[in-house]
């Protein structure tokens, strides 16, 4: 494994190549507007961005199972479905189309045909139950909604229950399955008609592209609202991300080849995107997987040839736990050995890539790939919010090894300000609220203008998280509302929970704040071990211990026999575990 060059060094590197790219004249130059800064060059709509891909023909796109779509037959399917749209379902701009399916081809071509059509796409998460989507349904109010079969059953109650009905479009569907009024199968729509046309609507760059609800992990989800404006800017800068990666590394932006990549962010989320926009532009392939299997995606990896893995961290290290477990030797000893470890038939030989997003990944993710892989995949990780439309911020090669707890340097056509409570901002190094504004960010929660209001101080946007940046870097420290105040000290509970991470015992953590009578709060936590592994909680007390302050070492540590709680794109959901540690925190010992 090559070592990486000193800390300033590789910096230094990073920074001539990004300021290099972002030049006037350069393909990813910016100006300032009233709202922050613009890229003056790339797609105005989102129809202009997919218009482009139809260079790449007969390339393949998406793989699914054994099926196969190229750009030119999903293009043409696309502008198809945007023609039905219009002319049977009549609907018109500003309509919404609702898209609630697993990872199915037929959920991107009914996205690109609502961008064609001059409509407003809502993608719904997959997982929410009956009365979560019905909730979701009944604040976007759409006339359309595309589904496939499972969650067009959930959602059947909710529609015979509008006094006008809904379209109801399904996809993958069985041949025999029951028909109704206003309800049509995908698969026996009129074929596509090549070389047609896409309707002819007009599109602004500031109309309304998408609403994208948030998680709902601290509350009820909200709606984004994200221009096509903020889409195309979501376009362009995961290209330049990708350009810094290659340029960093002394390589050509887009060499070798256009990536193949297995796709485990769900589609409903923004993560997924950022993965697809610099694919579909550079004309790569998507493997799409039903549901997340580590063992699967070892083996769709190798019979695809895969070149980038793209998920959020816990799918990364269930694919290292994984991959180490079908080692024929052991893994520890095969690390020191870069070359016996490439020629290992278990390691994904044609791994490249492993980017992480969606959620905060543990500082030691990057140095267990690069072990497990002896230097030749480059670990990238980023940050971006529902309301960026996707990642906003990367950090990749060899930086990133050396500052696993950065998530990197903006893009371009992003502002960053670190904010004290009254808004200042906070001096270089110091911590504060990030404030993010920009061509990608979002312009309000659907029907929901007091949100709206409490989300912006002028044209920034209050991210809800704590920061800090140095020589032009970005480190998360925690979510503001994570921030344990015990006796008066901050305690971030993404430190502790880094920390804990590194105990190579500990597969997850979770650590968040419990009531206490003089303290007002203390620290606790919540593990799960690594399989037969053993540690007890004094242990991963005393592992803590020694390498933060003690105010910050969890006065409980509750061990947690099974997978911790975490929603479909990877965030823990600490509102389930607080009763847990409640418990725990009573007991006469700290267990």
């Amino acid at each position: 494994m090559t070592t990486p060059g000193p800390s300033s060094s590789s910096l230094a590197v990073v920074t001539r190549v990004q300021d290099a790219l972002a030049a006037p004249g350069a393909p990813f130059a910016v100006t300032e507007t009233p709202r922050g800064p613009r890229y003056l060059a790339g797609p105005a709509v989102l129809r202009d961005f997919l218009t482009a891909t139809r260079a790449h023909g007969e390339l393949t796109f998406l793989v699914h199972g054994e099926s196969r779509l190229t750009f030119a037959e999903h293009y043409a399917a696309a502008v198809a479905l945007a023609h039905h749209y219009v002319d049977h379902y009549r609907l018109r701009p500003g309509d919404r189309v609702a898209i609630a399916m697993r990872n199915l081809p037929a959920w991107q071509v009914a996205f690109w045909a609502t961008q064609l059509a001059g409509l407003i796409a809502v993608p719904l998460n997959a997982w929410w139950t009956a009365r979560e989507l019905g909730r979701a349904l009944d604040d976007c109010t759409p006339r359309l909604v595309v589904a496939d079969q499972e969650r067009a059953a959930r959602i059947e109650p909710w529609l015979a229950g509008q006094a006008e009905r809904p379209w109801l479009l399904t996809a993958g569907a069985d041949a025999d399955a029951e028909r109704g009024e206003r309800v049509e199968r995908f698969e026996e729509l009129p074929p596509p008609v090549a070389g047609r046309p896409a309707p002819e609507v007009a599109i602004s760059p500031e109309d309304d592209a998408t609403i994208v609800y948030t998680s709902g992990t601290t509350g009820r989800p909200k709606g984004v609202v994200a221009t096509q404006s903020s889409w195309c800017a979501a376009t362009i800068g995961p290209r330049f991300f990708a350009a810094t990666a290659a340029l960093a590394a002394g390589r050509e932006p887009g060499q070798p080849s256009a990536p193949t990549v297995l796709m485990t962010y769900p589609f409903f989320h923004v993560a997924a995107f950022t993965a697809l926009f610099p694919l579909m532009a550079g004309g790569g392939t998507a493997v799409l997987m039903d549901r997340w299997d580590p063992t699967q995606a070892l083996e769709l990896i190798d019979r695809h040839q895969v070149t980038t893995f793209n998920g959020v961290p816990t799918t990364a290290l269930a694919l290292l736990d994984a991959a180490e477990a079908g080692d024929p030797a052991d893994a520890t000893a095969l690390a020191a050995d870069a070359t016996a470890l490439a020629a290992t038939d278990a390691a994904p030989l044609s791994l490249t890539v492993i980017s992480t997003g969606g959620a905060a990944a543990p500082p030691g993710l990057a140095r267990r790939i690069a072990r497990r892989f002896g230097g030749r995949v480059e670990p990238r990780n980023g940050y971006g919010l529902t309301e960026t439309c996707g990642g906003v911020t990367a950090n990749v090669g060899a930086r990133y090894l050396e500052h696993p707890d950065s998530i990197g340097r903006r893009s371009p056509a992003l502002a960053v300000r670190i904010a004290g409570p009254d808004g200042a901002p906070r001096p270089e190094g110091e911590v504060g609220e990030l404030w993010l504004r920009g061509q990608a960010v979002f312009r309000g929660y659907w029907n929901d203008p007091a949100a709206t209001a409490a989300a912006f101080a002028g044209p920034w946007f209050r991210t809800g998280d704590l920061a800090r940046v140095r020589d032009g870097e970005v480190y998360l420290v925690d979510r503001l509302k994570d921030l344990v105040i015990r006796g008066g000290e901050n305690v971030y509970c993404g430190e502790v929970e880094g920390v804990l991470l590194d105990h190579p015992a500990v597969a997850d953590a979770a650590v968040l704040g419990v009531p206490h009578p003089l303290l007002a709060e203390e620290v606790a936590a919540v593990v799960r071990l690594r399989g037969a592994a053993h540690a007890d909680a004094e242990e991963l007390r005393r592992h803590v211990a020694a390498r933060l302050a003690a105010f910050k070492v969890p006065a409980h540590v509750l061990l947690h026999p099974l997978p911790l709680p975490r929603n479909a794109t990877g965030k823990l959901l600490k509102h389930e575990l607080r009763a847990q540690l409640a418990a725990a925190a009573d007991a006469p010992a700290r267990t």
